[in-house]
Protein backbone atom coordinates (compact mmCIF):
# COMPACT_ATOMS: atom_id res chain seq x y z
CA UNK A 1 0.00 0.00 0.00
CA UNK A 2 3.04 2.42 0.90
CA UNK A 3 4.41 1.64 -2.22
CA UNK A 4 1.05 2.46 -4.00
CA UNK A 5 0.44 5.55 -2.32
CA UNK A 6 4.14 6.51 -3.56
CA UNK A 7 3.79 6.37 -7.23
CA UNK A 8 0.47 7.79 -7.43
CA UNK A 9 1.88 11.19 -5.25
CA UNK A 10 5.08 10.85 -8.47
CA UNK A 11 2.53 10.92 -11.09
CA UNK A 12 0.63 13.67 -9.54
CA UNK A 13 3.97 15.90 -9.46
CA UNK A 14 5.27 14.63 -13.16
CA UNK A 15 1.13 16.31 -14.25
CA UNK A 16 1.82 19.52 -12.67
CA UNK A 17 5.66 19.73 -14.06
CA UNK A 18 4.09 19.01 -17.64
CA UNK A 19 1.15 21.52 -17.79
CA UNK A 20 3.17 24.02 -16.57
CA UNK A 21 5.89 23.61 -19.02
CA UNK A 22 3.18 23.56 -21.44
CA UNK A 23 1.38 27.03 -20.19
CA UNK A 24 4.92 28.64 -20.48
CA UNK A 25 5.37 27.98 -23.95
CA UNK A 26 2.53 29.89 -25.03
CA UNK A 27 3.01 33.37 -23.97
CA UNK A 28 5.14 35.48 -26.65
CA UNK A 29 8.16 37.34 -25.20
CA UNK A 30 7.58 41.20 -25.02
CA UNK A 31 11.05 42.32 -25.55
CA UNK A 32 11.40 40.16 -28.79
CA UNK A 33 11.59 42.44 -31.55
CA UNK A 34 8.90 43.18 -34.86
CA UNK A 35 9.30 40.54 -37.51
CA UNK A 36 7.24 42.50 -40.37
CA UNK A 37 8.17 41.64 -43.54
CA UNK A 38 9.50 44.53 -45.75
CA UNK A 39 8.22 46.33 -48.52
CA UNK A 40 9.05 44.30 -51.68
CA UNK A 41 11.49 46.73 -53.90
CA UNK A 42 9.69 49.17 -56.44
CA UNK A 43 6.40 48.41 -54.34
CA UNK A 44 4.35 51.61 -54.75
CA UNK A 45 2.63 52.24 -51.09
CA UNK A 46 -0.63 53.24 -50.92
CA UNK A 47 -1.33 56.11 -48.11
CA UNK A 48 -3.70 54.90 -45.55
CA UNK A 49 -5.47 57.93 -46.01
CA UNK A 50 -6.77 57.75 -49.26
CA UNK A 51 -4.92 61.05 -50.79
CA UNK A 52 -3.70 61.10 -54.13
CA UNK A 53 -0.54 63.30 -52.94
CA UNK A 54 -2.17 65.95 -55.34
CA UNK A 55 -3.06 69.14 -53.32
CA UNK A 56 -6.77 69.88 -53.15
CA UNK A 57 -8.13 72.42 -55.76
CA UNK A 58 -8.65 75.90 -54.31
CA UNK A 59 -10.30 77.41 -56.89
CA UNK A 60 -10.56 81.19 -56.55
CA UNK A 61 -12.50 83.66 -55.03
CA UNK A 62 -14.72 86.20 -56.87
CA UNK A 63 -15.22 89.31 -54.82
CA UNK A 64 -19.34 90.28 -53.92
CA UNK A 65 -19.42 92.89 -55.93
CA UNK A 66 -20.44 96.41 -53.96
CA UNK A 67 -21.29 98.67 -56.65
CA UNK A 68 -24.98 99.86 -57.31
CA UNK A 69 -26.12 100.41 -60.61
CA UNK A 70 -27.87 103.85 -61.06
CA UNK A 71 -30.53 105.21 -63.59
CA UNK A 72 -29.02 109.30 -64.37
CA UNK A 73 -31.78 109.22 -66.96
CA UNK A 74 -34.03 112.28 -66.04
CA UNK A 75 -36.24 112.33 -69.78
CA UNK A 76 -39.92 111.81 -69.28
CA UNK A 77 -41.89 110.89 -72.65
CA UNK A 78 -44.68 113.30 -73.69
CA UNK A 79 -45.61 111.82 -77.01
CA UNK A 80 -48.89 109.77 -77.27
CA UNK A 81 -48.08 107.02 -79.15
CA UNK A 82 -50.33 107.56 -81.98
CA UNK A 83 -50.09 109.28 -85.51
CA UNK A 84 -51.82 112.88 -85.85
CA UNK A 85 -54.55 113.07 -87.82
CA UNK A 86 -54.10 113.48 -91.90
CA UNK A 87 -54.91 117.03 -92.56
CA UNK A 88 -57.51 116.92 -94.99
CA UNK A 89 -58.75 120.62 -95.01
CA UNK A 90 -58.66 122.98 -97.99
CA UNK A 91 -56.83 126.39 -97.73
CA UNK A 92 -59.44 128.68 -99.02
CA UNK A 93 -59.96 132.67 -99.06
CA UNK A 94 -61.90 132.02 -95.30
CA UNK A 95 -58.45 130.91 -93.52
CA UNK A 96 -55.57 132.38 -95.79
CA UNK A 97 -53.98 135.35 -97.01
CA UNK A 98 -53.22 135.60 -100.99
CA UNK A 99 -50.97 138.42 -102.11
CA UNK A 100 -49.42 139.03 -105.66
CA UNK A 101 -46.28 140.47 -106.28
CA UNK A 102 -44.03 141.68 -109.31
CA UNK A 103 -40.33 139.52 -109.34
CA UNK A 104 -37.02 140.47 -110.91
CA UNK A 105 -36.01 137.31 -112.51
CA UNK A 106 -37.47 135.48 -114.19
CA UNK A 107 -38.90 138.03 -116.52
CA UNK A 108 -42.58 138.44 -117.70
CA UNK A 109 -43.28 136.37 -113.87
CA UNK A 110 -45.45 137.42 -111.17
CA UNK A 111 -45.30 135.38 -107.85
CA UNK A 112 -48.69 134.06 -105.83
CA UNK A 113 -48.30 133.74 -102.17
CA UNK A 114 -50.58 132.06 -99.75
CA UNK A 115 -50.57 132.36 -96.08
CA UNK A 116 -52.27 130.46 -93.93
CA UNK A 117 -53.76 132.54 -91.31
CA UNK A 118 -56.02 130.38 -90.13
CA UNK A 119 -55.70 128.36 -86.49
CA UNK A 120 -55.07 125.00 -88.17
CA UNK A 121 -52.80 123.32 -90.61
CA UNK A 122 -54.52 123.61 -94.00
CA UNK A 123 -53.39 121.74 -98.04
CA UNK A 124 -52.99 124.00 -100.90
CA UNK A 125 -54.85 121.61 -103.19
CA UNK A 126 -53.04 121.96 -106.91
CA UNK A 127 -52.96 124.64 -108.65
CA UNK A 128 -54.65 128.46 -108.17
CA UNK A 129 -57.41 128.94 -110.35
CA UNK A 130 -56.86 132.46 -111.93
CA UNK A 131 -58.81 134.72 -113.96
CA UNK A 132 -57.78 138.41 -115.43
CA UNK A 133 -60.05 141.10 -115.39
CA UNK A 134 -63.12 139.48 -116.66
CA UNK A 135 -61.94 136.51 -118.88
CA UNK A 136 -64.09 133.92 -118.63
CA UNK A 137 -61.82 130.77 -119.05
CA UNK A 138 -59.30 130.14 -116.27
CA UNK A 139 -55.90 130.49 -116.93
CA UNK A 140 -53.55 127.96 -117.87
CA UNK A 141 -51.69 125.53 -115.50
CA UNK A 142 -48.60 124.06 -116.37
CA UNK A 143 -49.07 120.67 -115.49
CA UNK A 144 -44.79 119.52 -115.39
CA UNK A 145 -45.17 121.90 -112.03
CA UNK A 146 -46.87 119.33 -110.44
CA UNK A 147 -44.84 118.78 -107.04
CA UNK A 148 -44.57 115.19 -105.33
CA UNK A 149 -46.98 115.78 -102.35
CA UNK A 150 -49.50 118.08 -101.49
CA UNK A 151 -48.21 121.17 -100.07
CA UNK A 152 -49.44 121.36 -96.44
CA UNK A 153 -49.58 125.09 -94.68
CA UNK A 154 -49.07 124.94 -90.93
CA UNK A 155 -50.69 128.38 -89.24
CA UNK A 156 -48.02 131.23 -90.54
CA UNK A 157 -47.00 129.48 -93.55
CA UNK A 158 -47.08 129.73 -96.84
CA UNK A 159 -46.92 128.27 -100.29
CA UNK A 160 -45.91 130.02 -103.60
CA UNK A 161 -47.04 129.51 -107.14
CA UNK A 162 -45.55 131.43 -110.21
CA UNK A 163 -47.25 132.98 -113.32
CA UNK A 164 -46.09 133.48 -116.76
CA UNK A 165 -47.41 136.68 -118.34
CA UNK A 166 -46.69 136.77 -121.55
CA UNK A 167 -44.13 134.46 -124.05
CA UNK A 168 -42.23 134.77 -127.20
CA UNK A 169 -44.89 135.27 -129.57
CA UNK A 170 -47.55 137.77 -128.29
CA UNK A 171 -51.01 137.09 -129.56
CA UNK A 172 -54.17 139.01 -127.92
CA UNK A 173 -51.95 141.34 -125.52
CA UNK A 174 -53.24 143.59 -123.28
CA UNK A 175 -52.78 145.28 -120.01
CA UNK A 176 -54.55 143.94 -117.01
CA UNK A 177 -55.57 145.56 -114.02
CA UNK A 178 -57.30 142.69 -111.39
CA UNK A 179 -57.00 138.79 -110.45
CA UNK A 180 -59.61 137.00 -109.27
CA UNK A 181 -57.97 133.77 -107.54
CA UNK A 182 -60.38 130.60 -107.19
CA UNK A 183 -58.96 127.47 -105.22
CA UNK A 184 -59.16 124.35 -105.96
CA UNK A 185 -60.44 121.48 -104.03
CA UNK A 186 -58.37 117.67 -103.06
CA UNK A 187 -60.56 115.89 -105.98
CA UNK A 188 -58.78 119.23 -108.43
CA UNK A 189 -62.19 119.13 -110.44
CA UNK A 190 -63.55 122.91 -110.35
CA UNK A 191 -62.89 125.13 -107.26
CA UNK A 192 -63.93 124.76 -103.85
CA UNK A 193 -66.97 127.08 -104.47
CA UNK A 194 -65.83 129.38 -101.38
CA UNK A 195 -65.48 132.97 -102.24
CA UNK A 196 -62.49 133.84 -104.77
CA UNK A 197 -59.85 136.23 -103.69
CA UNK A 198 -59.70 139.38 -105.45
CA UNK A 199 -56.36 141.36 -106.11
CA UNK A 200 -54.94 144.11 -107.98
CA UNK A 201 -52.28 143.64 -109.84
CA UNK A 202 -49.13 145.71 -110.48
CA UNK A 203 -49.04 148.53 -112.58
CA UNK A 204 -48.61 147.88 -116.50
CA UNK A 205 -48.60 144.04 -115.97
CA UNK A 206 -48.99 142.97 -119.60
CA UNK A 207 -50.52 139.55 -120.40
CA UNK A 208 -51.41 137.42 -123.26
CA UNK A 209 -52.59 134.22 -124.91
CA UNK A 210 -49.12 132.17 -123.32
CA UNK A 211 -50.37 133.33 -119.63
CA UNK A 212 -50.14 130.62 -117.51
CA UNK A 213 -50.02 129.49 -113.51
CA UNK A 214 -47.67 126.91 -111.80
CA UNK A 215 -49.26 124.50 -108.86
CA UNK A 216 -48.39 125.51 -105.47
CA UNK A 217 -45.07 124.61 -103.93
CA UNK A 218 -43.33 124.57 -100.95
CA UNK A 219 -40.47 126.67 -101.84
CA UNK A 220 -40.18 129.98 -103.57
CA UNK A 221 -37.43 129.43 -105.95
CA UNK A 222 -38.80 126.36 -106.90
CA UNK A 223 -41.91 127.80 -108.08
CA UNK A 224 -39.82 130.55 -109.59
CA UNK A 225 -38.02 127.78 -111.92
CA UNK A 226 -41.52 127.60 -114.11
Amino acid sequence: MRKTAVAAALLAALSLSACQSTDDGKKPDASAPSTSAPDAPGATKTPATGRTGQPAANPERTPAGSGKARDTGTGSGTGSGTDPAPVTTACVGENTKVTVSQVSRPINHLLLTLTNTGSKACNAYHAPLLRFDDAQAPTRVMDDSRPQAVVTLAPGESAYASIILSGDSSENGHTAKALTVHFAPRSGSGSTGTAPDRLTLPAGTYIDDNAAVSYWQSDMSDALTY
